[in-house]
C-alpha cells in the first residue's frame, strides 16, 4: 500500500496510507486512511496543485455534494468498503 506524508506548517509529519485515486471532473482526488489494517479514519483529498509543481498540494473535501459524488465512485471502485 502506498504511503504519503503530510506536513503542515509548525506540526509534525503525519503519515497516510492511499487506498485508491481518481480523477473526476478534471480534479485528482485521493482517499487515504490513517490505520492499514482494521477500521481507521478515511479521508477524500482534492488535489489543488498545478501539473508543474514539484510537490502536491492537497485539502480535504467538506462540501456535501463533491463527498458524495467522489465517495460513489471509491465505493464502486474499492467493492469491499462503504464510505459513511
Amino acid at each position: 500500500m502506498e504511503k504519503i506524508v503530510f506536513t503542515l506548517e509548525g506540526e509534525e509529519p503525519v503519515q497516510f496510507c492511499v487506498l485508491e485515486q481518481t480523477r473526476l471532473g478534471g480534479i485528482d482526488y485521493i482517499l487515504v486512511t490513517d490505520s492499514e489494517e482494521g477500521d481507521g479514519e478515511a479521508l477524500i483529498l482534492r488535489d489543488l496543485s498545478a501539473a508543474s509543481e514539484k510537490d502536491a498540494v492537497y485539502e480535504i473535501v467538506t462540501d456535501d455534494e463533491e463527498l458524495n459524488a467522489v465517495a460513489a465512485v471509491f465505493e464502486n471502485m474499492l467493492e469491499d468498503i462503504e464510505l459513511a
